[in-house]
């Protein structure tokens, strides 16, 4: 179902070409409800929404309307690992173990932090059983995360670990953060507050779900209508209920995506996958980052380690568990094969299942945010983000 929307918002002079953009993915590629943010620095340039945030379209997205972003989360989570970095607590080229020292069973002595970061490690699936319920109890997960057995030899490959990556690192930080704070907490206390963000890696209780949109699978003849990439390689295993990207997708067990935006869910907190909030804070987060504005607690030099051109490609480009070519650094994507955003190689930033997108763009200084509710299918690189992303390279 396509429908002229009424855009609600604002945008500089310049970036009109984003929210042409944006009401084009409405009329054109089955946008239900949806945001989009552009910040240059600390000062928001582009900053719009449309739509409804319920599948039967009776309720308005409003401008604090957030949504849960999956992977986008991975982001943020990237973000609090660096500032332990700056802050000494973390050293990228240290074992895991080092910091966490029951990690080096079953041969993971000498991942490093680093590979951990970048989906080297072979960890992107558990033996074990979890459940989301499980999630809720640390130390008891601790013990199932430092017991696994990698799935490849560590730094030979890199496959995408959609939710255990969080896991890993959340641990990570509880261990060495010196108040022994969750990822979470970190986030929470570090950079929401200061920079006054609508963004949460564990959703409060104190927060009405009135403002989370409802998710909405892209189902029967819509996926004729509005899916330009799909995923056929890694339909093929989710169907057969088989091979890593099914076991990789689906460990921990947290349900359908389409459930997401239930409270149970973003209640607990999942680095990797559970953070919920607006699009306006994702490009906000990376807008301080691009620009280099002082707000976030990171050092300048590791910002700019993180933008960095020159990425190591010291593993085969084929990921074993998304099945397509891909480049990972520090924690987030880089540009690889046909999937390229920003102005050049050194944009970093990171996709959530369904389509949400968030990125830096050092050399612009421009930090974007993209976040809706209708879940698409493509593994990266979902139409309406490139869209708005091709859009915003037109501007001047």
């Amino acid at each position: 179902m396509s429908e002229r929307v009424t855009v609600h918002g604002e945008v500089d002079s310049g970036f009109g070409p984003v929210a042409d953009a944006f009401r084009r993915n409405f009329a054109e590629h089955g946008e239900i409800g949806a945001a989009v943010s552009v910040y240059a620095g600390d000062k928001p340039v582009v900053d719009l929404w449309a739509g409804h945030r319920d599948r039967t379209r009776t309720k308005s997205w409003e401008r604090d309307t957030m949504a849960p972003v999956w992977s986008s989360t991975k982001g943020m989570a990237a973000f609090v690992v660096a500032s332990a970095v700056s802050r000494g607590l973390l050293d990228y080229e240290a074992p895991v173990a080092k910091y966490w020292p029951e990690f080096a069973a079953n041969g993971k002595d000498s991942i490093t932090v680093r590979q951990l970061l970048d989906h080297q490690a072979g960890l992107a699936a558990l033996d074990r059983t979890v459940r989301l319920t499980d999630m809720t109890d640390p130390d008891a997960l601790a013990v199932v995360l430092a017991a696994q057995k990698p799935l490849w030899k560590p730094g030979t490959r890199h496959g995408y670990h959609p939710i255990t990556a969080g896991l890993y690192q959340g641990e990570l930080i509880r261990r060495v953060d010196p108040a022994h704070r969750t990822l979470g907490r970190v986030f929470a206390e570090d950079f929401a507050a200061p920079l006054r963000l609508d963004f949460y890696i564990g959703l409060p209780e104190d927060v009405s779900m009135d403002r989370v949109a409802t998710l909405s699978a892209t189902q029967g003849l819509d996926v004729l209508r509005y899916e330009r990439d799909l995923p056929l390689r890694i339909g093929v295993q989710l169907y057969a209920k088989r091979g890593l990207s099914f076991r990789a997708l689906n460990s921990p067990q947290v349900g359908a995506p389409a459930r997401g935006a239930r409270r149970e869910f973003l209640s607990v907190e999942s680095p990797a996958a559970g953070g919920v909030g607006t699009a306006r804070s994702l490009a906000r987060v990376y807008g301080a980052a691009a620009g280099g504005t002082g707000e976030l607690p990171i050092d300048p030099d590791l910002l700019a380690r993180l933008a960095s051109a020159k990425v190591a490609d010291d593993v085969p480009a084929e990921d074993l568990v998304l099945l397509t070519p891909s480049r990972y650094h520090l924690g987030f994507r880089k540009s690889r094969g046909s999937f390229r955003f920003g102005s050049d190689s050194r944009a970093y930033g990171t996709t959530g299942y369904g389509g949400s997108f968030g990125f830096a763009d050092p050399t612009t200084g421009l930090g974007f945010g993209y976040n809706m509710n209708r879940l698409g299918m493509a593994v990266l690189d979902d139409v309406r983000s490139r869209n708005l992303r091709n859009a915003l390279l037109r501007c001047g």
